[in-house]
């Protein structure tokens, strides 16, 4: 499983992250993380409001630090 983490590499995106992280080890999911912080690259992705996670490439959570709960009913 691949998430994708999309912002500027502030303390909201950051704490996506770890909410994340947290979420897929608590699934035992094994997972990547990829994070886009060039701002061409987040418009091209078709994110207006960052942070932003993608799932294996599909876009679920955009404009808000998910919880790890909120992250967790996202995963298989």
């Amino acid at each position: 499983m691949k998430f994708t983490i999309y912002g500027s590499g502030c303390a909201k995106c950051k704490q996506l992250t770890a909410n994340a992280e947290e979420a897929a080890n608590a699934k035992g999911v094994k997972y990547e993380i990829e994070k886009i912080t060039d701002t061409n690259a987040i418009i091209d992705a078709g994110i207006m409001r960052t942070p932003a996670l993608a799932i294996d490439g599909e876009i679920v959570i955009e404009g808000k630090v998910a919880n790890t709960d909120e992250i967790q009913h996202l995963l298989p």
